[in-house]
């Protein structure tokens, strides 16, 4: 009998032992995007959003055992340089990785992450996409182990143009974009949603421009002011974005601009005052949003006191909160198991009820249509930059709204 309680304590310590290693496991998480160069302050404030969100699921213990960590790899916007970390990385071990900044990476990103899997099995990395938008990547180039938590930009469009055209001061629409597969996706869409849903806009303009390599701006916001274009209509991201505001701030222009990325790192300083009640900004995510969950208030409170900096990049706390509930699932940090696991996914997040589309791994979304004004501490809480001017939320549209179909013909591994 004291042998069988020696023999059953024993047991007990190699089953204590083997749970507290699986409860150590640290997951490491690439995040492969520009962290220097024009675009590094970008980057540097999304790394940090995806290190944040994953303490607090580590404090909160979002994955039932598992630890999440996310480590810094910059791209310097190159797809090239992409594929050299993603090797990197999985030479490392780590078997998830997320990028956002370019289609043009991404787009790379999600054919190289499928070619490795299949010559890998057994060692299969997971593609979060948090940020690039071009539709082909959820339609006819997506990819099973490819998982996108924004709104793709047809999506944003498709929002967009649905409201614009209901104001009938919207008369001239210049277009301005980045001359790479997302900037012509963006140009394209609007003059096809715009003659379909008002024929009677003219498009003054349809100009692109080198990704994050000019420097000047001015001679583009001539063209917009001489245009007589009372609607800008860009896809512009980063640096494009901030030194293309400045540059029409400077030249005197008036017009509208309806942005995908005016929220992001640099834009609102250049922008301020002038910028109030003419730059619009379509989205997932509203800041003063009414009904926005009081989680919501912490975390850009937390997230400033701790990096001086604001926190927007909502499409971090959706997938981490995702790729937990899939780990906690699945009892398993594997990506063959967690892949199966997030396709239908629901939860909720900061914007709301949301849910990974089994069908092309686009995730379904309210969006909302916010307008730059001066925040007065109540109903335009936050600001950004410091700058005393922040987002009030014009319209929402529920999930549906902002629903599109698919091409998608997804391959599913054996």
């Amino acid at each position: 009998m004291k042998k069988m309680r020696c023999i059953l304590a024993g047991a007990s310590a190699v089953i204590a032992l083997a749970s507290g290693t699986a409860h150590a496991e640290t997951v490491k998480i690439a995040f492969i995007d520009p962290l220097s160069g024009l675009m590094g302050s970008l980057g540097t404030n999304e790394l940090h959003s995806w290190q944040f969100v994953a303490d607090l699921a580590n404090q909160q213990n979002w994955t039932g055992g598992p630890k999440l960590e996310v480590v810094g790899f910059d791209n310097n916007l190159s797809p090239q340089q992409s594929l050299t970390l993603l090797n990197e990385a999985a030479d490392q071990g780590i078997r998830y990785i997320v990028q956002g900044n370019g289609s043009s990476v991404g787009m790379a990103l999600e054919d190289a992450v499928s070619r490795y899997n299949e010559r890998n099995p057994g060692k299969e990395i997971i593609y979060l996409n948090y940020a690039a938008v071009d539709p082909a990547m959820t339609n006819a180039k997506c990819d099973y182990w490819h998982f996108a938590f924004d709104a793709n930009s047809d999506m944003k469009m498709e929002a967009l143009t649905t409201y614009l055209a209901k104001d009938p001061h919207v008369k001239k629409v210049y277009l301005i974009n980045q001359d790479y597969s997302f900037g012509h996706d963006v140009s394209k869409k609007a003059q096809e949603a715009l003659k379909r849903k008002r024929p009677d806009i003219e498009i003054v303009g349809d100009d692109f421009h080198p990704l994050a390599k000019v420097k000047d701006f001015s001679p583009y916001a001539s063209k917009i002011k001489s245009s007589g274009a009372d609607t800008v209509i860009t896809g512009n991201w980063g640096s494009d974005l901030a030194l293309l505001v400045k540059a029409s701030k400077d030249a005197g222009v008036t017009a509208n601009f309806y942005t995908y990325y005016a929220p992001t790192t640099g834009v609102p300083t250049a922008m301020g005052a002038a910028g109030a009640e003419h730059v619009k900004y379509i989205g997932y995510f509203g800041p003063n949003t009414s009904g926005n969950p009081a989680q919501a208030g912490q975390l850009f409170d937390a997230f400033k006191k701790k990096y001086n900096d604001d926190y927007y990049v909502i499409a971090s706390y959706t997938a981490l909160n995702m790729l937990s509930q899939a780990f906690k699932q699945t009892h398993s940090t594997d990506p063959v198991k967690v892949a199966h696991a997030l396709e239908g996914m629901k939860v909720q997040s900061l914007n709301g009820n949301v849910e990974m589309r089994a069908a092309d791994h686009q995730l379904q979304q309210p969006l909302v249509i916010s307008t730059w004004v001066k925040a007065d501490g109540k109903d335009i809480k936050y600001d950004q930059e410091g700058t005393g001017y922040g987002w009030r939320t014009d319209a929402v549209l529920d999930a549906p709204s902002a629903s599109l179909p698919t091409t998608c013909q997804m391959k599913r591994p054996q």
